[in-house]
């Protein structure tokens, strides 16, 4: 529990402890994944297990370990018969995050987006721009840029060193070509990417 606590806001942990409390699931904090924040797995003769990155700020992580918990209550209740992220997950995880949802927790402006968000929440919170960008505010700084800053055109490299052109904004997404391939990807507008 000590070591979990070390990665959420201090004004959560009496809250999280409590929480936790009559929850029976093994929660795992792991090294960064680049495709996920957490995740939920559920097997029918052990106990259910949660992960959540270790490189999240303290805020995406309280997030994120909520998210999952929510996943655990749904779980429980209905076993694998319902949509991951249908309905019942919604709702879990309304009720689930209320109770930490306020400025002694969440600074502002991510308690007032967050609150937005959870109206209808997404099967990931990278979905909500506004809110993905108030966290990204207590991420550790780096020389990175987003993709929605450049201009269509515009040479950049991401993390694992594939290079692509921004071609155009579409609705929510940005149209980008790989220049190795040529094949074309959508990248969300507040993907962190290096000008070449």
């Amino acid at each position: 529990m000590e070591e979990l606590l070390s990665y959420i806001p201090k004004a959560a942990h009496i809250q999280i402890e409590s929480f936790l409390r009559n929850m029976d699931v093994n929660i795992i904090v792991t090294k960064q994944r680049l495709t996920k924040h957490g995740d939920f797995r559920f097997h029918p003769n052990k106990k259910p297990i949660i992960t959540v990155n270790n490189s999240l700020n303290p805020y995406r992580f309280l997030i994120t370990l909520l998210h999952e918990l929510a996943h655990f209550k749904v779980s429980r209740q209905f076993g694998n018969r319902v949509k991951p992220h249908g309905l019942e997950w919604k709702r879990a995880f309304q009720e689930t995050l209320l109770p930490f949802l306020n400025p002694t927790i969440f600074p502002e402006p991510i308690c007032t987006i967050l609150g937005k968000h959870m109206k209808n929440p997404k099967a990931s919170s990278d979905r909500d721009f506004d809110l993905v960008m108030a966290l990204k505010k207590y991420d550790e700084q780096n020389e990175q840029q987003y993709i929605f800053e450049i201009q269509d055109g515009v040479t950049f490299s991401i993390s694992n060193g594939r290079r692509f052109v921004k071609i155009k904004k579409r609705r929510k997404r940005i149209e980008c070509k790989e220049i190795e391939t040529g094949r074309i990807y959508l990248f969300s507008p507040h993907a962190e990417i290096q000008i070449d």
